[in-house]
């Protein structure tokens, strides 16, 4: 029987290990196409592929079984629950696949993208530009259709001359820009506050005007220091929580 083929990753020693690698799997899983095998592989090749142990790859495993994205059957295997809830909160201890993992797994639709002046607010991340690439995107739910949050992102011009739209539409733009461009990314900042729902976003979320939202900012930085994409996503509040996990250590 074939077996679905995850993504790999460069593991983060700093980070725990049974983590990134929960995190890159959870990606590949909400990333994959309808038409890709639902058994994983075992444990073992799992391991192979991720250049960790099987300890640690159990440790991966259980996470995303006790999030519900898989079910495991002795001497069966491990399989991917198509019925999964894709839009389950993510813990958030410092890793870009985790950024990557919440993000994937919904539709998007590509609501318009061109260029446009640096905005206000986001000078100060592109000192040096006057005009950034813009995108504003659009994610469903994928069972039910009901609209979850929408992004915009502003990204530097020299980046997004490398961008297809149509990526876009498949991966979250931290994948497209890391995997597709193969740029290098040294941190991402996130901000999130709450708000109140304004006229554009209770049109598109389909929620009441003045409807409790997560409001959220990344800022993504490239090697060199450099702020390489600014997102503002705004979040469904009766869709979204986000939990992250300090280790005293």
């Amino acid at each position: 029987m074939t077996s679905f083929a995850p993504d790999s990753i460069v593991l983060n020693r700093k980070l725990p290990l049974w983590y990134q690698v929960s995190q890159s799997l959870r990606a590949s899983i909400l990333g994959r196409s309808p038409r890709d095998p639902l058994r994983l592989p075992t444990e073992e090749r799992l391991a192979e592929h991720y250049g960790v142990s099987v300890l640690t790859m159990r440790q991966a495993l259980k996470e995303l079984e006790d999030e519900g994205l898989i079910t495991r059957h002795r001497r069966r295997g491990t399989f991917i629950e198509p019925g999964a809830l894709r839009g389950a909160p993510v813990r958030l201890l410092g890793s870009v696949d985790a950024i990557v993992a919440q993000q994937s797994g919904m539709r998007t639709e590509l609501l318009d993208h061109g260029t446009a002046p640096v905005p206000g607010g986001f000078a100060e991340h592109f000192p040096d530009l006057d005009e950034v690439a813009t995108y504003h995107r659009l994610r469903r739910d994928e069972r039910t259709g009901e609209p979850t949050n929408h992004a915009r992102n502003c990204v530097r011009p020299e980046l997004a001359a490398l961008i297809d739209p149509k990526d876009l539409v498949r991966a979250p733009m931290t994948k497209v820009l890391r995997d597709v461009v193969g740029v290098g990314i040294s941190r991402i900042t996130d901000t999130v506050e709450a708000r109140l729902a304004d006229p554009e976003t209770a049109r598109l979320l389909e929620v009441p005007l003045l409807s409790p939202i997560l409001h959220y900012t990344g800022v993504t930085y490239g090697e060199d220091g450099r702020a390489l994409d600014v997102a503002v996503i705004h979040y469904r509040g009766d869709r979204f929580s986000f939990t992250v996990t300090l280790d005293a250590t």
